[in-house]
């Protein structure tokens, strides 16, 4: 007998893959909005870190491990409540697994091959590997094992979210189409503004062009020294419609502040002197280290004791398991696997 899934409202689910330090466009892109729906939706925002999903492309077990504790000690430094939201490794939860199989026997080889991020990625010379392939099966698993009512997501993410539509309408329809087990998640587009890298691309670690939100002293000073600019002269106007430095500078600003750089930049002066790319990566560089010094302190303290960290880790795995032990229980039922 297939059992009614008995689901919240709203739960959230959202995943960072531990791939590199985390930067800029991470917490502008999504940490940030993680935060903020863990006061909309206490107790029912699940973050994971996406473990397996990293062995697509990496391959050295000591720097998975410390990608790993650095996307957890980042987000309980930032702010991440263990009581209102659950941090957990992905591998953690092994259902999760034992659900995209379940999928992928319900999945078309023409969905998969719709894929747009995996195209992208072979085109930017990733190796093609058969979990590379069937990456969105596994997402699909993250997002339905635990009943999410809804991903924020970036508009490059749509379709995979559209994939797990798929995914849970045909598992449904194919097993249980009376009592459907598995819940039809939908998107949340971030509100995010573009970040972009050093360089004018979109800030990501794939395109070696990111600022990590923890660097400080000389290092931030040199990473932020190293944002491409034209070579307008020291005192001329400046435009800030094309400026990277100035694009950056406007997620620390207010509106008041930010008019007020404007009118340095078409100016090319403050306070009667003469202000030039140079001033505006110094600005850049001390709103960065004031808008985390709170965390980089928290950071310092999380990096001492990892047994606290390991702590939340374990906590939230297991009550995150226990949900998804259950959907997988009520998939292999539906299946004729109980």
């Amino acid at each position: 007998m297939v059992r009614t899934m008995d689901y919240p409202e709203h739960r959230v689910l959202s995943g960072v893959q531990p791939s590199g330090t985390l930067h800029l466009g991470n917490y502008f892109g999504a940490i940030e909005q993680h935060l903020a729906l863990q006061e909309q939706y206490p107790g029912e925002c699940f973050y994971f870190i996406a473990d397996y999903h990293a062995l697509t492309s990496l391959k050295d077990a000591e720097a998975l491990r410390a990608n790993v504790q650095d996307v957890a000690v980042t987000y309980l430094a930032l702010g991440l409540d263990p009581e209102k939201a659950l941090l957990f490794r992905q591998s953690d939860v092994p259902e999760v697994t034992e659900l995209t199989w379940l999928l992928s026997c319900v999945t078309g080889m023409g969905l998969l091959e719709r894929g747009t991020s995996y195209k992208d990625k072979v085109a930017r010379g990733l190796k093609s590997n058969v979990g590379l392939f069937t990456y969105p099966v596994l997402m699909a698993a993250d997002i339905l094992v635990y009943g999410s009512s809804f991903v924020p997501v970036g508009k490059d993410q749509v379709q995979h979210i559209e994939f797990a539509q798929d995914m849970a309408t045909h598992f449904n329809t194919t097993y249980c189409p009376d009592a459907p087990v598995l819940r039809r998640p939908e998107w949340k587009l971030s509100k995010t503004p573009y970040v972009p890298g050093l360089d004018g691309q979109k800030m990501s670690k794939s395109y070696g062009n990111t600022i990590p939100i923890f660097e400080t002293g000389k290092k931030l000073k040199k990473t932020v020294g190293r944002i491409e600019t034209d070579s307008t002269p020291l005192g001329d106007p400046l435009d800030p419609e094309t400026c990277r430095v100035f694009a950056l500078l406007k997620l620390f600003c207010d509106d008041d502040a930010l008019a007020e750089l404007e009118t340095w930049y078409r100016a090319g002066a403050r306070e009667g002197e003469k202000f030039g790319y140079g001033h505006a990566k110094l600005l850049l560089g001390e709103k960065i280290a004031s808008r985390f010094a709170e965390a980089q302190a928290k950071r310092e303290h999380l990096l001492a004791h990892p047994e606290e960290v390991e702590v939340h880790l374990r906590a939230a795995a297991e009550r995150a398991r226990k949900i998804a032990r259950g959907t997988v229980d009520a998939c292999l039922a539906a299946c004729g696997l109980r």
